[in-house]
């Protein structure tokens, strides 16, 4: 058993959108599953099977049924690794049973570890950001730390990803101090987890439809404005041909370039909240 210190895992979280339960291969080996309001991806080829698969991120609490059974569709057995983007209940919520069931080592940035292994909590969520319903319901989330004990490792410092051949991670903090992204220079996609997402998160209304819409980074559980902010540049820099992110839908080729590239030269003004507890840490 894999020891927790709270049990959000198997909290009911009421908000899902109208494309929970959908899955769509954007690449021969990129996957992309929603769970609610959030994305996972199955990073494998099916067709190669002796390659393996890998799972980023773990989803909404109580979705670990959904995310293997749709994993089984794809593959005859079990990730070699799960890579976490960072530590948001909305990032872990299955994680417990997802290790219990196929016991694959799980990866995370040496920054994140604290937050996957007990010893420290996320700072809670600002419902005083502009945004929306889902800013004022933040509260409600789940902020504290798991404990994963010695189930969750160390991403390698030389950018490598167990499992993944050809994949870098890139630290992009702001959202939290150990996010990271996955990028695969040879197809230019990209992976980026909440470093920014292309649905405006905040509102309920824009969730549920996922009225696709670049944005920064969560306003909610964003704590340091200043880091999102060169998060966003760093990954527009690497010119990704495909987005993969944790909220909304895939964005692909020159609408995803000029939608960065909007992003980056208006920062403040699309990611940044103009009140909030955090709104402190902006560069200027």
């Amino acid at each position: 058993m894999v020891e927790v210190e709270n049990e959000f895992e198997h909290k009911l979280m009421p908000l899902t959108s109208m494309a929970s339960g959908n899955g769509l291969a954007y690449r021969p080996d990129i996957y992309c599953y929603s769970v609610q309001i959030v994305n996972v991806c199955f990073i494998g080829d099916p067709k190669q099977g002796d390659e393996g698969w890998v799972l980023v991120d773990a989803g909404m609490p109580r979705s670990a049924k959904k995310i293997i059974k749709e994993a089984e569709k794809r593959f005859e057995t079990g990730p070699s690794a799960i890579v976490l983007t960072h530590g948001h209940f909305d990032h872990v919520g299955a994680i417990v049973e997802l290790i219990e069931h196929w016991k694959a080592p799980v990866y995370a940035h040496p920054l994140e570890l604290p937050y996957l292994t007990g010893i420290a909590d996320y700072p809670p969520a600002d419902p005083t950001v502009d945004g929306g319903m889902i800013s004022e319901l933040s509260p409600y989330f789940p902020h504290e730390g798991i404990n994963l004990d010695d189930h969750v490792k160390a991403l390698p410092e030389d950018g490598s990803i167990p499992g993944l051949k050809g994949w870098s991670w890139v630290h992009t903090p702001g959202h939290t101090p150990g996010h990271i992204s996955l990028f695969r220079q040879e197809d230019g996609t990209l992976i980026a987890g909440d470093a920014f997402v292309t649905v405006k998160q905040e509102s309920l209304y824009k969730v549920i439809t996922q009225e696709q819409e670049i944005s920064g980074p969560p306003k909610y559980f964003t704590t340091d404005w200043a880091q999102a902010e060169q998060s966003v540049k760093k990954l527009a820099a690497l010119k990704p041909s495909l987005a993969i992110t944790g909220h909304g839908e895939p964005m692909f080729g020159q609408v995803l370039e000029d939608n960065l590239t909007l992003l980056v030269s208006h920062f403040n003004q699309i990611a940044v909240p103009v009140n909030g507890i955090y709104v402190n840490t902006i560069l200027h």
